[in-house]
């Protein structure tokens, strides 16, 4: 694992998104397709619209993953991380082989038809954030990081629900659902690179927990410190609270 810190959001943005492409296009290059995990959250917002700008990418030749979505919650909904994909990533590309995970359909039926999908074979890229609560995916605490089933059904904690109140995708929390369907901890890990686009103040504590304190599942994306291959960017406020000793262990130059 890797830290970089940038001053703001846009810089940051178009970090991630460079280090996205190379990751697309290598594996393009290697193996004819690149597999690759959408995230869905406001803080992905700068990384996507350079992303989706990004020339020389073979769009065509890219399988899209649906790293999470709310049980319950047509593709229609405002919310509904589905739409989100469509209209920030694949409407911009023309992908064309993607697997989203509909939130108004049968979760056993979704689960079942994608963890077939995904099992074929390795994820190149994924691209996650992690929650104020400092969940992955939507693996809230305490996460399960043992299932080795690649998507589950978890129960969403209240904080995690507050947050989406907060960015504004729900008008108060009776509206957020309290179950969704996410992609594994250990399925996240599986991915030969990760990364973590985190800006923002509110995600200070969260980073902190998971990267200053003990890896544990009630701060789940601290298990990101195992993976061989996770860049996690954040910017000079997602990083405040950030030890000297963990920016010493893990900041790479930015």
């Amino acid at each position: 694992m890797r830290i970089r810190v940038f001053e703001e959001r846009v810089s940051l943005g178009q970090a991630a998104a460079a280090q996205a492409a190379a990751a697309i296009t290598r594996a393009i290059a290697e193996r004819g397709k690149a597999r690759v995990v959408g995230a869905s959250a406001a803080s992905q917002y700068e990384f996507l619209e350079e992303l989706t700008r990004t020339p020389d990418i073979d769009w065509k030749r890219i399988e899209l993953f649906h790293l999470d979505e709310y049980i319950g919650l047509p593709m229609t909904h405002a919310a509904s991380f589905c739409k989100f994909l469509r209209d920030r990533l694949i409407s911009r590309t023309g992908i064309v082989d993607y697997h989203l995970l509909n939130g108004a359909k049968d979760p056993g039926e979704v689960i079942r038809r994608t963890n077939e999908a995904v099992s074929v074979a390795p994820i190149d890229v994924a691209f996650v954030g992690i929650g104020e609560n400092g969940h992955l995916a939507f693996n809230d605490p305490p996460a399960d990081f043992e299932t080795e089933e690649p998507f589950i059904v978890v129960n969403l904690d209240e904080a995690c629900r507050k947050q989406q109140v907060g960015e504004g995708w729900f008008p108060n929390l009776r509206a957020v659902p309290r179950q969704a369907i996410s992609m594994s901890v250990r399925q996240v890990l599986k991915a030969r690179e990760i990364i973590a686009v985190v800006p923002g103040p509110k995600k200070a504590r969260a980073i902190k927990a998971c990267f200053d304190g003990p890896l544990s599942p009630m701060a789940p994306s601290s298990i990101l410190r195992t993976h061989s291959d996770a860049t996690i960017y954040l910017d000079r406020d997602s990083a405040a609270l950030l030890s000297p000793q963990t920016l010493s262990a893990w900041a790479v130059p930015s």
